[in-house]
């Protein structure tokens, strides 16, 4: 179910301001997440991820996280699986947002590992167990130990995997390979493993992945719909030359921190406007310039 190019989706905000608890935020332009939805089902997309990380859900208050994800749901119409980023470094807060996602008909959840409380390996397997024991909807783990400062072990992982049949995915960003196949071999031939890097996708597939949760495609997402497809069909030769022509923008879009570099770059191609919320801020003078430079390299920008 969950395979290919998956988008995790900017949240596109209006020069509008929200209501008195947003803090002065600017609105979620609903009319433009909308865009971007089909823009990204039209072009390959195999899956939609609203309120994750790129999605600035840190910075979300509940009703927009809520908003948000309702929004996503109703856009995509079935075309393609939801997988609503609900997690949270309080297991009571994350189950909250799990069944409200569950409730408004999400396919799946993204379950970031909690951050900054740094749970031993006896704690993530709690709280993860506890979440999924919550509701129906099959959770995708979300390992990025350089944002949260912990690491979902390898065996944590299959415990997960043999203990809770509604676990059924991980998507690594911890950047090591070796970690990612200790997980393939320990866990059950049907779970999954996900790129959690765009600069990993062809290596992770080469290791038994089946796909991507891609911040890159927000801007290209045919390109990295067409990388995964093309190693799926065998075709190893287009997979690597799409990769080597990826890599380039995907440095560029991890200039500064995620989603800083992506979402000024769909400012620059009028995608959305470019508008972050404190404490993501404008990109430094000399990333922006290099930022033009890898799209105008790409053909994306004149």
């Amino acid at each position: 179910m969950f395979k290919g190019s998956i988008t995790a989706i900017v949240t596109p905000f209006s020069a509008a301001k929200s209501g008195k608890n947003s803090g002065g935020h600017s609105a979620i332009d609903e009319n433009k997440l909308r865009q971007l939805i089909d823009f990204q089902i039209k072009n390959g997309t195999a899956g939609i991820v609203p309120c994750g990380t790129t999605g600035e859900s840190a910075t979300l208050n509940f009703d927009e996280h809520e908003k948000v994800i309702e929004i996503t749901i109703d856009q995509v119409n079935k075309r393609v699986p939801v997988i609503a980023g609900t997690g949270s470094n309080s297991t009571e807060e994350a189950i909250m947002l799990t069944k409200q996602a569950a409730s408004a008909g999400a396919d799946a959840s993204l379950q970031v590992s909690p951050y900054y409380n740094r749970p031993t390996q006896k704690g993530l397997y709690e709280h993860f167990k506890a979440i999924a024991e919550s509701v129906k909807i099959p959770i995708i783990l979300y390992n990025i130990a350089g944002r949260t400062g912990v690491n979902i072990e390898p065996d944590t992982i299959a415990k997960l995997a043999h203990d809770c049949r509604n676990i059924v995915a991980v998507k690594e960003a911890s950047g090591s390979l070796d970690q990612m196949s200790r997980i393939k071999q320990l866990c059950p031939e049907e779970f999954e493993l996900i790129s959690g890097d765009d600069s990993l996708t062809l290596p992770v597939l080469s290791i038994g992945g089946k796909g991507v949760i891609s911040v890159v495609s927000n801007i290209v997402p045919a390109d990295v719909a067409n990388l995964v497809s093309a190693y799926e069909k065998g075709d190893f030769k287009k997979a690597k030359e799409l990769h080597y022509k990826l890599l380039p923008l995907i440095k560029a879009v991890f200039l500064e921190t995620n989603p800083v570099p992506i979402k000024t770059a769909m400012g620059l191609l009028g995608m959305c406007e470019p508008d972050l919320r404190l404490p993501m801020c404008s990109m430094m003078p000399d990333n922006l310039e290099k930022l033009k430079k890898a799209l105008k390299d790409y053909g994306l920008l004149k």
